[in-house]
């Protein structure tokens, strides 16, 4: 999940840096560059807090956020990126259906199976 989380963090990079042209992002929805700024911040931002949680669920970073949360976290991820691979089958840009449709379904099979996990972490 760390690898894959990894690239479509560069991917969103390269739109925001606008070497990946930002009609191939949001299903195809977004109309301008101040648009396209806004989605891909809060698309990194959220990126970077799901790396997190996956950090903290793998005991990479410790803390004091109680297992319970962070696997409360992974059960909303899960939902979250079931509803996304949903939402990928109706993009109106085929490339970013067939290429992020089966990335959010894994996502949403590897956040399940780590919510699920019975592994506490060491403090």
């Amino acid at each position: 999940m760390l690898i894959l989380l990894t690239l479509v963090l560069c991917y969103h990079l390269l739109i925001l840096v606008e070497l990946i042209p930002y009609q191939v992002a949001w299903g195809g929805r977004l109309e301008t560059k101040s648009q396209m700024y806004v989605f891909e911040t809060i698309s990194i931002g959220v990126n970077l807090i799901i790396y997190a949680v996956i950090l903290i669920k793998g005991a990479y970073i410790k803390t004091n956020i109680p297992i319970r949360v962070i696997n409360i976290l992974l059960w909303i991820l899960t939902a979250i990126f079931v509803l996304n691979t949903i939402g990928n089958l109706f993009s109106d840009n085929f490339l970013e259906m067939i290429i992020f449709t089966p990335l959010t379904l894994i996502s949403s099979i590897f956040c399940y199976r780590m919510a699920v996990e019975k592994k506490e972490i060491e403090t």
